[in-house]
C-alpha cells in the first residue's frame, strides 16, 4: 500500500512543479498536466527536456536584442518612414496607433524604398532563386527549415557549389529537427568548393541542451545584400507537386529588392551566430548602398523566443483589431492565440468580411485536428472558412482592408507565434496587396466553403480526435 502513496506523491510533485512553472502559460499547463496524466513518468521527462522557456536562459537574455550598430546602419542607408502621414495606403491616416505600434514592435524600420514580386508556388519561386544565386557576385545567404536531398534540393546545391567554386561567399543554414534526413554526404561537394553549412539546432545537442522545441522555421535568402526571398516554401520535391498523398502544393513566396532587404540580412547573420556559436560574419557589402528602384513601403517582422518581444503576434492582432472592412487569412495550421481568436471572431460579429482558407487535405493529422477544433467557434461567430480542394495548401497570407498584407515563414498558430524563430514582411503597397487578392480569391474558387450545420453533423470519433488535439494545441 505504501508505494501507492508514494507513486501518488511523486505525480502530485510533477503536477505541482508543472503548475509552478508555467503560472504564466495556464495553456501550456493544461497541456503539459493532461501528457502528464497519460504517461506520468514519461510525460515529466518530456517536459524537463522540451519545456523550458527559451528566455529564461541568461545567455539568450544578454544577446536577444537587435545588433544596434548593424541596425544604425541599416536606418541611416535606408528611407526609413517616420509618420503614419507618409504612408502609401490613405488608411493609415486614421491609423496612428497601429503605425506606432509597428514602429515600436522591435522589428526592422518600415522602409520606403524597395521593390517587390509575389511568387505564386514553387515553380516560380524557385526559377527566381536559382536566377539570383547564379547572378551573384559577393554572397549567398540561404537558409531554409526544410532542405531535401532530392532533385530540387540537389538543383539548389549544384548552383550554390558553382558560386562557391568562383570566389562567392556562400553560408547554408538548415534547421536540426525540419532537415534531419539529410546526411553528410548532401555537404561534401558544398564544404569542398569552399562553402560554408551550419545546422541551427541539431537534434542531439539540442534535446540535452533543452532546446529541441525551438526550431528556426524561416526561409530566407540573401544575395549580395541587394536582393532577398522570404515566404513559405522549403527546398523539396513536394513543393513542386510532387507528395504522393498531397499532390499539387499551394504556396506564396516573397521577392524584394531595396531597403527590405537589410532586414532579412540582420535577421540571417544573427541567425548564423547563433547556429555557429561564433562570432557574427562581418562585411561592408553584406549591407551595400543600392539605387532606388522601387517606392514601394515593407517592414521586415522577425519573432523568435531569442527576442524580448513576441512581434509576429503582437503586429499580426494589432493589424486584425484595427480593420474596418475585411480580414482575409490564408494559413495551413491554424492554432490561434486566444487574443487572435477574439480579434477574429469580434471582427466578424462586427460585420466585417473575416475569411479564412485551410487545408481540406492535411500534412499533419493531429495538427489538422487541431485546426478543426477551432472551427466551430469560428462559424459560429460569422467567420467564413473554405477548405483548399486542388492540393495542399501551405501558403501564409493576410490581407487587412487596402491597409496592409503580409507574406511569409509564420503560421497562425501557438508554435510560431511564440516558439519558432519566424520572418514576415509586411507590404503597404496597394498594388502588391491587390496582386495577393487575385491569389486569395483564386484560392476560394479553387475552396469548398464549411456549413456550421454540417460541421456539427461530423461523427463522435471526430469531435474526440479534435478535443485530444485541442489539449495539446499549445505544443503543436
Amino acid at each position: 500500500m505504501s508505494w501507492i502513496v508514494i507513486l501518488l506523491l511523486i505525480f502530485v510533485f510533477q503536477a505541482a512543479t508543472i503548475l509552478a512553472l508555467e503560472h504564466r502559460r495556464p495553456a501550456h499547463a493544461v497541456a503539459w498536466l493532461f501528457i502528464l496524466f497519460v504517461v506520468p513518468i514519461v510525460g515529466f521527462a518530456l517536459y524537463y527536456f522540451l519545456a523550458r522557456e527559451y528566455r529564461r536562459r541568461r545567455k539568450t537574455r544578454r544577446r536577444s536584442g537587435p545588433d544596434e550598430r548593424m541596425r544604425a546602419e541599416i536606418v541611416g542607408r535606408s528611407r526609413v518612414v517616420e509618420r503614419a502621414e507618409e504612408m502609401q495606403s490613405p488608411e493609415f491616416a486614421a491609423q496612428e496607433r497601429l503605425f506606432r505600434l509597428f514602429r515600436k514592435s522591435g522589428a526592422a524600420p518600415i522602409t520606403g524604398c524597395n521593390r517587390s514580386r509575389v511568387l505564386t508556388n514553387a515553380e516560380s519561386a524557385y526559377e527566381a532563386m536559382l536566377d539570383a544565386i547564379r547572378e551573384a557576385k559577393h554572397h549567398v545567404h540561404f537558409a531554409s527549415y526544410i532542405v531535401r536531398d532530392d532533385e530540387t534540393g540537389r538543383a539548389f546545391r549544384q548552383a550554390l557549389v558553382r558560386k562557391a567554386s568562383q570566389g562567392v561567399q556562400v553560408r547554408l543554414l538548415y534547421d536540426g529537427i525540419g532537415s534531419y534526413k539529410l546526411r553528410d554526404g548532401y555537404f561534401r561537394p558544398l564544404l569542398d568548393a569552399g562553402a560554408q553549412c551550419a545546422c541551427f539546432f541539431p537534434l542531439r545537442p539540442s534535446f540535452m541542451n533543452k532546446r529541441i522545441n525551438y526550431r528556426n522555421h524561416r526561409k530566407i535568402l540573401v544575395v549580395d545584400g541587394t536582393k532577398g526571398f522570404v515566404g513559405g516554401i522549403n527546398v523539396g520535391d513536394e513543393y513542386l507537386g510532387r507528395h504522393p498523398r498531397l499532390g499539387f502544393w499551394r504556396d506564396t513566396h516573397l521577392m524584394l529588392e531595396g531597403d527590405a532587404v537589410y532586414g532579412l540580412q540582420e535577421v540571417f547573420l544573427k541567425d548564423w551566430e547563433l547556429a555557429t556559436g561564433g562570432e557574427r560574419p562581418s562585411d561592408p557589402l553584406f549591407l551595400p548602398e543600392h539605387r532606388c528602384g522601387g517606392d514601394e513601403q515593407v517592414q521586415i517582422v522577425a519573432g523568435g523566443p531569442n527576442r524580448r518581444a513576441d512581434a509576429i503576434h503582437e503586429t499580426m492582432f494589432a493589424a486584425m483589431a484595427a480593420a474596418r472592412k475585411r480580414i482575409w487569412l490564408t494559413t495551413p495550421y491554424f492554432i490561434p492565440s486566444p487574443s487572435v481568436a477574439m480579434a477574429l471572431k469580434t471582427a466578424a460579429l462586427g460585420g466585417l468580411d473575416v475569411r479564412i482558407v485551410i487545408p481540406l487535405v492535411p500534412d499533419t493529422r493531429l495538427v489538422h485536428a487541431a485546426t478543426l477544433s477551432y472551427v466551430e467557434d469560428m462559424l459560429s461567430a460569422g467567420v467564413r472558412i473554405w477548405q483548399y480542394e486542388k492540393g495542399f495548401i501551405h501558403a501564409k497570407v493576410l490581407i487587412v482592408d487596402e491597409l496592409l498584407a503580409s507574406v511569409g515563414t509564420a503560421n497562425v498558430d501557438l508554435r510560431s507565434f511564440f516558439s519558432n524563430f519566424e520572418t514576415n514582411a509586411y507590404l503597404f503597397h496597394p498594388k502588391t496587396i491587390a496582386r495577393l487578392e487575385e491569389d486569395f480569391l483564386q484560392d476560394l474558387e479553387n475552396s469548398r466553403e464549411m456549413n456550421l450545420t454540417t460541421f456539427l453533423g461530423r461523427p463522435r470519433s471526430r469531435r474526440a480526435m479534435e478535443a485530444m488535439a485541442r489539449m495539446l494545441a499549445p505544443l503543436l
